[in-house]
């Protein structure tokens, strides 16, 4: 839910004498929150200059204890697991706090228009009426206040992951072809496996002595594919297979058809080659690729700008994540719990 954030939390040593400051705050909060007969509120985490408060956590926590409420868990369960959405909770308002820093320090801002524009834009893309908007805001507690802060607040962080990470990002010509080469299969084309196969059986009461007996005589096989005999020939010979009388021939198979192992025995081999022994629970087998047929799908200029902006993403994700650990690393976050 929150996982997307990374957990490291550094100290700063030369911001000792500003934690004891926010200690000393912390010890006034309570004191005069005791003097008043009642703690209202309290600091759950300090992140450099800020703090994060409980309302804060309870009010981001709110949503989520919800939704457990209604699933129906026993007590213990629900409890371990609103626990765990805490800690995500807290660690992802921790970095939300950080990133803010970063945004002041940049003198980044955001107009009430396009608060407006992008509140617009989110009730056009859900369909949603004015009245829709704010019965749902209600169901999770918030006012359109609220809602309105925290557009602006994440207009504001996405114009500084655009400055600090999407300026610098380069897709190259070179990444979008690997990308196209390496998920052939989401492209509409498939490419297929005309496989042929030899298989000899060890009998389910065999002991390991049996069973090394029928290796070797595999392994005798193999030798002579190694030698150039016929596939096929050795097939009709040799193979334990239905298939046997067909020279092994066991049809057309996709990737997705085939077990991991058999998987990883053939996809890379070139038609006429054939495979190491494999030792499956079937028996000891081997496979030749006898025909790698291509199905035709999208040519590459078709889907380059899907491929960019899949690519972009995913550099964008991980360089965000590389940059929000540096920062936490050169922060000082103090977590109470």
């Amino acid at each position: 839910m929150t996982g997307f954030f990374n957990r490291h939390r550094g100290k700063v040593p030369g911001l000792f004498w500003h934690q004891a400051l926010l200690t000393a705050g912390i010890l006034c909060l309570w004191a005069l929150g005791t003097a008043a007969g009642e703690v209202v509120d309290r600091i759950v985490a300090v992140v450099n200059d800020d703090v994060l408060t409980l309302v804060e956590l309870d009010q981001a926590l709110r949503p989520y204890r919800n939704k457990l409420g209604t699933m129906g868990y026993p007590p213990d369960k629900e409890h371990q697991m609103l626990f765990k959405v805490r800690e995500d909770i807290l660690d992802q308002l921790i970095n939300e706090k950080l990133t803010d820093q970063e945004i002041r320090k940049a003198d980044i801002r955001v107009s009430d228009q396009e608060v407006d524009s992008a509140i617009e834009r989110l009730k056009a893309a859900r369909f949603l009426t004015e009245e829709d908007l704010q019965a749902a805001l209600a169901r999770d507690g918030m006012s359109l206040d609220d809602y309105r802060r925290r557009v602006r607040e994440q207009l504001l962080r996405t114009k500084l992951v655009n400055r600090q990470i999407k300026s610098k990002i380069v897709i190259t010509k070179e990444d979008v072809k690997a990308y196209y080469e390496q998920h052939r299969d989401q492209f509409g084309g498939q490419r297929k496996y005309h496989l042929r196969n030899i298989i000899m059986q060890v009998p389910p009461p065999a002991g390991e002595e049996e069973r090394q007996a029928v290796l070797r005589a595999m392994s005798a096989v193999h030798a002579k594919l190694k030698a150039g005999e016929s596939f096929a020939a050795l097939a009709r010979q040799y193979s334990q297979s239905p298939m046997a009388g067909e020279g092994g021939d066991l049809g057309v198979f996709g990737l997705s058809d085939l077990s991991p192992q058999i998987q990883a025995a053939v996809q890379n081999l070139k038609p006429g080659e054939f495979s190491q022994i494999l030792d499956t629970e079937y028996g000891f087998q081997i496979f030749e690729v006898k025909e790698i047929l291509e199905s035709g799908g999208k040519p590459l200029e078709a889907v380059t700008a899907e491929i960019e902006s899949r690519l972009f993403d995913e550099v964008v994700n991980q360089k965000f994540t590389e940059w929000l650990r540096e920062l936490r690393q050169r922060a000082h976050i103090k977590i109470i719990q």
